[in-house]
């Protein structure tokens, strides 16, 4: 094999040469290692195309010549062509043969796409090194290179999915019948779509952004974003489903209705306000979007935002943000709505290095479905530990929530009725976060998040309960 090798070698020097300068100099036999030596001389001697014309010869010998592949990807380097570098470390980290030497090809290639013109290629590449980082210092120089490609590049993209096992993967009641408090009705037994039912939850989540304009004070970007969530029942839930179906006179549930797609285009303007040195930033954005469930388009809708940050201190920042929706083209008149928002965040950041958050949102409906037509309030407090708590860093937060619909109507089994005072409905959750971001896979790391909560309601309809355990994957860059 050494034999055919350095023969192969004696071939590409002697073609690569004029033919008067080849009968002028007779011809060496070098092995691969005299081939390895020669060509990273001519490195070192700034004659790249020596050291070009040497690794296409030991490529010949053998094309899994790693070694090879990262000289004539430094020779391109140092020739000026980046872009032909680049595919010659891409082979490089191929044919490695260890973690160390991907880490090295990796990030060879991740240089010379930026070199190239390419920072989106220079952040694959840094994600493709990171799976390879020897150790912390070497992660968080990844981390650091990815943030200020992230700041060069006209192009971001954010990627998170992940599996939930949930006793309600409908948002369905805990009542198996329909109770109206302070009515004495006719009380008919629920279907098996309102009832909940458990089973799996898969989502993925993915955005796609393009800046199109930026200064020191202001950025303007258009973006994109594709949500997706699925649905499989259990076992247990097809059973109950089915019997209630048998009772009530309806069809069986298939996964495919609880499933749900939201898709959006949005255009936003972010940019400084207030004085110079005071931090404080505001953003308005115009979104279009469509929204699709159990596999059939709900509505079309365009929405327009806007907020207004305030830095109040070094360690605090105040945010107010406000939106109008508007509903268009919907499948059925009842999805017809226009819905505005207003809320407010305030984050602290504590002097143990913890953060504390407090997060209020308003929305109110108006449309002619009386059962959507109400305002609801939601009031989050978050809190994160700075350091990690073991392997993980640990967040956690307490949801309150109460809304309001004021002309509530239902069908007792005989007719349609008002509730006298309309539906009220309270609620309360908690979330505990975990993200294990020492056990990353090219920079993706393992989240784990235990949701449980109730919510209350004077309609049995919209009583339910959740307990649910989701593994999802999010960037730590």
């Amino acid at each position: 094999m050494r034999k055919a090798a350095a023969a192969a070698l004696v071939l590409g020097l002697a073609t690569a040469q004029p033919y008067a300068q080849e009968q002028a100099n007779p011809k060496v036999h070098l092995s691969l290692d005299q081939g390895h030596v020669l060509a990273a001389h001519a490195l070192k001697s700034g004659n790249p195309q020596l050291a070009l014309r040497v690794s296409d010869a030991l490529l010949q010998a053998d094309r899994k010549n790693h070694v090879a592949w990262h000289l004539q990807a430094a020779a391109y380097a140092q020739a000026g062509q980046p872009a032909e570098g680049r595919k010659a470390a891409a082979r490089a980290f191929r044919f490695a043969p260890d973690s160390a030497a991907k880490f090295q090809m990796g990030q060879l290639a991740s240089r010379l796409a930026f070199q190239g013109g390419s920072p989106v290629l220079s952040q694959y590449w840094l994600r493709r090194t990171a799976v390879h980082a020897p150790d912390s210092k070497a992660d968080a120089l990844i981390a650091k290179d990815y943030q200020t490609l992230r700041r060069i590049s006209p192009w971001s993209f954010r990627l998170s999915g992940g599996v939930k096992p949930s006793n309600n993967v409908n948002n369905g009641s805990d009542a198996a019948t329909q109770e109206i408090d302070g009515l004495s009705s006719h009380q008919n037994r629920l279907g098996p779509r309102a009832v909940a039912l458990s089973g799996l939850i898969g989502t993925l989540d993915g955005s796609l952004g393009r800046r199109l304009r930026q200064s020191k004070t202001s950025l303007t970007s258009l973006s994109g974003r594709l949500y997706v969530q699925r649905v499989a029942l259990s076992s247990s839930a097809k059973e109950e489903a089915a019997e209630l179906a048998a009772l009530t006179g309806t069809s069986v549930p298939r996964n495919s209705e609880f499933g749900s797609t939201y898709g959006e285009i949005a255009l936003s303007h972010a940019f400084a306000a207030g004085p110079a040195d005071s931090g404080g930033s505001a953003r308005i954005a115009l979104t279009g979007a469509t929204s699709w469930y159990g596999g059939e388009r709900n509505y079309n809708l365009i929405k327009m935002s806007g907020a207004r940050s305030w830095a109040l201190s070094s360690q605090s920042r105040l945010t107010i943000n406000g939106s109008a929706e508007h509903r268009i083209d919907p499948r059925l008149n009842s999805l017809r709505a226009d819905v505005f928002g207003l809320g407010a965040s305030l984050s602290r950041k504590l002097e143990n290095g913890n953060s504390l958050s407090f997060t209020l949102g308003l929305r109110d409906t108006h449309t002619s479905n009386v059962n959507s037509a109400g305002t609801t309030a939601t009031l989050r407090v978050g809190y994160a530990f700075g350091e990690a708590i073991g392997p993980a860093k640990v967040s956690t937060g307490l949801i309150l929530g109460a809304a309001d619909y004021p002309d509530h109507v239902f069908h007792n089994g005989l007719a349609w009725q008002t509730i006298p005072g309309g539906r009220q409905d309270q609620s309360l959750y908690a979330d505990l976060n975990l993200f294990f971001e020492d056990y990353d896979y090219a920079g993706f790391a393992p989240m784990l998040r235990v949701r449980a909560g109730k919510r209350s309601s004077n309609h049995s309809r919209f009583e339910s309960s959740e307990f649910s355990i989701s593994l999802g994957i999010e960037s730590k860059f």
